[in-house]
């Protein structure tokens, strides 16, 4: 299996992406809630993954299968009952009054099967009935009007909002609080005419996109001409089809923070400059959590400019260099001067940290809530160029920040891009094996392959090395061919594989060894499954590749189970 970046992350991929999911269990019930009704998109938190740091600056996502940070949504189908009142109050309605019953059902049930309310995202309106007149033609459907089909919307799904979102002059009404299901197809449809959008669309048309929303004290960020930076082609693919807000958790808040513990003031400040440096610095983190929500990633260099008071070099030939709108109000609450001092002292830079792991945490949690879910490529692309340029953006605008803060933040800020690309990474090879996992003539083959495996002597040969018990390795094998004979979905792989890592970890559950254990049974698993990858090898199975595909998404996928797993043992990064 050629695991290259390029044929990784080639927008050309973009469809394998969207291999579909088991769909969720239907419910017929009627739901009295105005923000419930229909498809409901009633979500429920799970419990979160907690945050998990250490002195070495390591960043680790506290979100394992048991305890996970994604929301699990529940789909709930309108009951006939629902759908007759919708067409009743319809009919009585003008431009719709000369419909069938039957055909506005099908229109009803059709937006019950693609759409479902969410709280955080929005589609454009156009965006909406585009799909619907797609649908009737596919099915010959007389389709209604724009405005007719605003009230076919608003019956189903009561109490959504309407907003005007984008820039001056090129803004578009959206729905806000209503996104395509997951599972539905249309899901594909967008991201392909996303893509066409972005190979047909002229270069000098890309370099004109600005950011759709602006953030205050942020659009009027600055360059050394004043004029706002260039963006990539990635984010003009996000601007082009919003739909990808629906792959994030937009619904989660940035936690609290703690208080700083200081025992003594720096020279020349106060106690009121320490409380303006937490103020300021929750803002700051909370308006990067809303960029990101909303998939700016670009506006981030600003914010982290505006914050630490970026001085730019003026250009040689003399041009006036602007600054932001807001700066003066900053200064005003914390003077430079001040924030300096403030960022020599011990006491600040550990509590400025753990800020920013919490921080992380909440974005990591936002953009990859779950890392088995599909995510489409565009997106993937996107937040892989954003971990690159994070390092660079930070260092940038702390030019004139003393050392040992740019330490500080450099090392939280590394540990969260490589968290993103390792989570990039890891969703991509789950992907690639779904679609392996999903092949029923390539998992009869995995099968034949795997029973012509001497399992006996791989026991023997990893024995000395390893020292696992006799009736464990077997059980191993047993559920592993039985699982697999199953053609078990990829979820049902990573529930099996959570299994047996807490199995194998249980008797080391609160003892001071535990971390050690960890270590040891992740060195088993890699020998044990490297010794089947070379019998394999040896024999010349026809499913190697498959094999290969599989055990590395299986090695990296326990590898997250048990770091996290040590995390929530212990309160630190392993």
């Amino acid at each position: 299996y050629p695991y290259t970046e390029t044929q990784m992350y080639s927008q050309n991929t973009g469809g394998n992406y969207f291999d579909t999911q088991g769909s969720s269990a239907q419910v017929t019930t009627v739901v009295s809630s105005h923000s419930m009704v229909g498809t409901g998109g009633i979500q429920m938190g799970v419990t979160g993954g907690q945050l998990i740091s250490s002195s070495g600056g390591t960043y680790l996502i506290g979100n394992s299968m048991e305890n996970s940070g994604h929301t699990v949504t529940h789909t709930t189908r309108a009951s006939p009952a629902t759908i007759e009142m919708a067409i009743e109050t319809l009919q009585k309605s003008d431009g719709l009054s000369t419909h069938r019953s039957s055909l506005l059902n099908s229109h009803l049930q059709w937006l019950l099967d693609n759409y479902e309310t969410a709280e955080g995202v929005s589609l454009p309106r156009s965006t909406l009935y585009n799909h619907y007149l797609r649908h009737c033609q596919e099915h010959k459907l007389d389709p209604v009007n724009a405005a007719s089909f605003g009230k076919l919307i608003r019956s189903i799904f009561m109490g959504l909002r309407t907003r005007r979102l984008g820039t001056r002059g090129n803004s578009k009404y959206h729905y806000y609080g209503i996104r395509v299901k997951p599972d539905s197809p249309l899901n594909r449809l967008q991201e392909d005419m996303q893509y066409m959008a972005m190979r047909q669309q002229p270069m000098q048309q890309k370099q004109r996109y600005k950011p759709m929303q602006k953030v205050d004290g942020v659009a009027d960020g600055f360059t050394g001409s004043g004029q706002q930076t260039g963006t990539s082609v990635e984010q003009t693919v996000i601007a082009q089809s919003q739909h990808h807000q629906q792959f994030l958790d937009a619904s989660r808040v940035l936690p609290e923070f703690g208080e700083v513990e200081i025992s003594s003031l720096p020279d020349g400040t106060t106690f009121e400059d320490i409380k303006s440096l937490q103020s300021l610095y929750r803002e700051h983190c909370e308006a990067i959590l809303d960029v990101v929500v909303n998939l700016q990633f670009s506006l981030i260099e600003k914010l982290w400019q505006t914050f630490w008071r970026y001085s730019p070099s003026a250009p040689p030939d003399g041009t006036p260099v602007n600054e932001p709108s807001n700066l003066s109000e900053i200064e005003s609450r914390l003077p430079k001067a001040k924030l300096i001092t403030l960022c020599k002292n011990e006491s600040i830079l550990k509590w400025m940290c753990n800020c920013d792991h919490v921080m992380y945490q909440a974005l990591v949690e936002i953009l990859i809530p779950d890392v088995l879910r599909p995510i489409p490529s565009a997106l993937t692309q996107a937040i892989r160029n954003f971990a690159k340029s994070l390092e660079g953006w930070l260092s940038n605008a702390m030019n004139n920040i003393p050392q040992r803060m740019i330490q500080t933040k450099v090392a939280a800020v590394s540990a969260f891009a490589q968290t993103l690309r390792r989570y990039t990474s890891l969703n991509h090879l789950a992907q690639a094996a779904r679609a392996v996992l999903q092949n029923t003539s390539q998992i009869n083959q995995m099968l034949n392959d795997l029973n012509r495996v001497d399992f006996a002597n791989v026991q023997e040969q990893a024995s000395w090395v390893c020292q696992c018990d006799d009736n464990m390795v077997q059980r191993l094998e047993t559920d592993f061919k039985m699982t697999l004979q199953q053609q078990s979905t990829l979820e049902q792989w990573a529930a099996w594989l959570d299994n047996v890592m807490m199995q194998a970890l249980k008797p080391y559950e609160g003892r001071p060894s535990f971390p050690k254990a960890a270590r040891q049974f992740l060195l088993k698993w890699s020998f044990y499954s490297s010794m089947v990858i070379r019998d394999l090898t040896l024999r010349s199975a026809a499913s190697f590749g498959s094999f290969h595909l599989i055990r590395l998404l299986y090695d990296e996928y326990m590898f997250y189970l048990v770091e996290h797993r040590v995390a929530q043992a212990t309160g630190e990064t392993p």
